[in-house]
């Protein structure tokens, strides 16, 4: 290096040395020839060892096949084919990529350059910069291990090291990376950029903060420009209101719509609930989810949980009908606000569809189609619906649920209404009629009021608790009461038609009620039930 500086400076004392000629070629390999473009001034020497210097000085350029380099002085060893490059270094590779440092040292046979501070490479496409880089002009492929940063429109990404491919626009970037972007900022132990579809490529431990929340990832890709991103591996999507999982994850900004495949999950905390399913679809403009594929949703409080399961679990928001003057109103604890913290005048909803099932530790339930609303607090089962309550089971077209405490508080039924009390075996208690009010405490039936063409089959006791006979009445309203979940006592409002058989006397044609039908085998018996 000493040996070069002194030629250099020699070079600027003696002005009278010849210009340049032009077009030189300094290696007899015609496919990594080095020919000297221009300069203000040349020198050559020859050293003992047989080694000949040209040093080129002002404006100095050279070529090898498509690649042009250029500075403020060039020394080249004209035997091994090697150069260095002083002041304003610029490398134009084929008019595709072009690099700018102070420094460069050239290995003309493998075409590999090492540039020094103030690097800047361009692609035209992105801008990497740093203050030491190694590129290979043949491969396309630089390096840099002493941190970098590389700018991409608005999007600006730093590392302690890179590699990037010119023919792939790809930049991999390792350790400490720092992707920010107006919307976003990324931070990762690794990640893969293209700087041409601005897409980002993960494949470590990542975190993607935006104001709308976090996404933790392991794998997967996000395109800056469509606002398309995939995550797999069970990757985390977070806010302050809730928060998604799944093994894949689709999320299209513009749709807003979010794709959550294979052990989806969405908690919100703040309403405690939880929608577990095979596919689960968010559409983030609109504030709904929808949950099929084997989905479960879970209404959770302190020790006690409500577990719904359906082919199709729906959520969404709608304006509340500001004309009704009065409204519904329940002490309904489940405290399902809203999973967005919507506006007084939304009304945060629940629908499920086909072959709904129904578990908590108090209560039962199998229907069609279930509707609940935040409005009212009301459970809403359609289509020949099923309710079991320890030994007793509830049917009917329609039923109304009110929870407390998520528990039973109160049912209404509507048309065919029916219960069966089952406290033992060949005993069942039974009633009927056309609508019926059902009131619980602790969870549990309390009081059943019928209602329209009330029938009742009722099997008393003594005191000894031996069963007596089978009462079976009929009139138009009657009361029920029960006494630790059996049927306790049967009180008829009106007029009442009825008769007592002794047990051994029970005509068998008049033990069961129009409509009889005991359904135990369709009562979800436990919770994971609903899972299966």
């Amino acid at each position: 290096m000493k040996y070069f500086l002194i030629c250099f400076l020699w070079l600027y004392a003696h002005p009278s040395f010849a210009q340049a000629p032009p077009a030189q070629t300094l290696t007899a390999d015609t496919t990594r020839k080095i020919e000297i473009l221009g300069a203000r001034h040349l020198r050559q020497t020859e050293l003992p060892n047989g080694d000949v210097f040209r040093t080129l000085a002002g404006n100095a350029r050279v070529r090898q096949g498509n690649t042009y380099l250029s500075g403020d002085s060039i020394v080249l060893n004209n035997t091994t084919g090697i150069m260095e490059v002083f002041g304003n270094v610029h490398i134009n590779d084929a008019d595709t990529v072009n690099t700018y440092a102070q420094y460069l040292r050239y290995v003309g046979n493998e075409r590999q350059a090492y540039l020094k501070k103030g690097v800047k490479l361009t692609d035209g496409k992105g801008t990497l910069f740093t203050e030491d880089l190694e590129y290979n002009i043949t491969s396309g492929i630089a390096t840099y291990k002493k941190g970098g940063r590389v700018l991409n429109g608005n999007t600006v990404l730093t590392s302690n090291g890179a590699v990037y491919y010119s023919d792939t626009k790809d930049v991999y970037f390792k350790e400490n990376v720092q992707l920010n972007d107006p919307k976003y900022k990324i931070s990762a132990d690794s990640l893969m950029y293209n700087t041409e579809f601005k897409t980002a490529h993960f494949i470590a431990p990542t975190n993607i903060e935006s104001e709308s929340g976090n996404i933790f990832t392991r794998s997967g890709n996000y395109n800056l420009e469509t606002g398309e991103a995939f995550f797999y591996d069970q990757s985390l999507l977070k806010d302050s209101l809730r928060s998604a999982t799944g093994r894949s994850i689709a999320i299209d900004e513009k749709t807003g719509i979010v794709n959550i495949e294979g052990n989806g999950k969405v908690v919100d905390s703040a309403n405690q609930v939880i929608l577990l399913g095979g596919q689960i679809f968010m559409d983030q403009k609109k504030n709904t989810f929808l949950g099929t594929r084997k989905p479960v949703m879970i209404f959770y409080r302190d020790n006690d949980s409500t577990y719904i399961a359906a082919d199709t679990l729906f959520s969404g928001v709608k304006l509340r009908d500001t004309t009704l003057t009065t409204k519904l109103t329940s002490t309904d604890t489940l405290n399902i606000q809203s999973l967005d913290k919507a506006p007084s005048d939304s009304i945060r909803f629940f629908e499920a569809f086909h072959h709904v099932r129904i578990f908590n530790d108090s209560l039962q339930a199998v229907c069609d189609s279930l509707y609940y609303s935040t409005d009212d607090s009301i459970f809403r089962l359609y289509q020949h619906p099923l309710v079991w309550n320890g030994q007793s089971q509830i049917s009917g077209d329609t039923m109304y649920l009110y929870t407390k405490n998520q528990k039973p508080d109160k049912m209404e039924v509507f048309f065919n209404s029916f219960v069966i009390n089952h406290p033992t075996r060949g005993i069942f208690n039974q009633i009927s009629g056309r609508t019926l009010n059902a009131f619980f405490t602790e969870g549990k039936i309390d009081v059943v009021h019928v209602r329209g063409n009330a029938e009742s089959i009722y099997y008393p006791q003594n005191d000894d608790s031996a069963y007596t006979g089978m009462n079976r009445s009929s009139g138009e309203r009657l009361y029920v009461y029960f006494l630790n979940q059996a049927l306790d006592k049967v009180k008829f409002i009106q007029q009442v038609n009825g008769i007592l058989y002794p047990m051994d006397q029970r005509p068998a044609d008049q033990q069961y009620l129009k409509g009889f039908l005991w359904q135990d085998n369709r009562r979800p018996k436990h919770k994971l039930e609903l899972f299966e």
